[in-house]
């Protein structure tokens, strides 16, 4: 938590919410110089008032202490606009349809930006009857694999999680275009265009 960008999203926050240092010390109950000193970086609030503190101001623990709001404006639900999200300490896969903040493992993670795929993570595609048979060509040893392969069209997501020492392969159902997602967890995040 760095006090300068904290007392600036705090103020930010309390302004958006037309409070007053004094309203806002109210509701916490603590003084207005105490709100004051957090707004100019003099101080941080107490560890007590960090869930408080988000709740008055309308934004999750993480937003506070991060200094981003997130405002999702994905109103059409269209799953063409996934985030991935992986933590590096469980490995865990996150996917959301718009902007979030997204926390695993108590690390604030980024989301996955996706690169075109390059000839060392190339997915092969075979039509089979309604599906679609996928695979990339990789190592799977325990320090280099391919993590994920997802298929992701207007409406729907398809995510296949992988182990190392398996294959990367899978099917998906043919429906539509979209894009396939493989993640290599030394490369990061591949699409290629279905």
């Amino acid at each position: 938590m760095d006090a300068y960008t904290t007392g600036i999203t705090i103020k930010q926050l309390r302004e958006t919410k037309a409070l007053t240092q004094a309203q806002l010390a109210h509701i916490l109950g603590i003084t207005a110089k105490a709100v004051s000193k957090w707004e100019t970086g003099k101080g941080l609030p107490d560890i007590t008032l960090i869930r408080p503190l988000a709740k008055a101001l309308g934004v999750s623990v993480s937003e506070l202490m991060s200094g981003t709001t997130v405002t999702n404006k994905n109103v059409s639900s269209n799953m063409l606009r996934s985030k991935f999200y992986v933590c590096p300490v469980c490995g865990n896969v996150i996917h959301t349809t718009g902007e979030t903040v997204v926390s695993c493992c108590g690390i604030l993670l980024p989301p996955l930006e996706a690169e075109e795929t390059d000839d060392n993570h190339r997915i092969a595609i075979e039509r089979a009857e309604d599906e679609y048979f996928v695979t990339v060509s990789h190592d799977m040893t325990k320090e280099h694999f391919i993590s994920f392969l997802a298929h992701v069209t207007m409406d729907r997501l398809q995510l296949v999680k992988f182990y190392p020492e398996g294959n990367a392969e899978t099917r998906f159902s043919l429906r539509g275009g979209g894009y396939l997602y493989a993640y290599c967890n030394k490369h990061g995040l591949m699409k290629q265009k279905v």
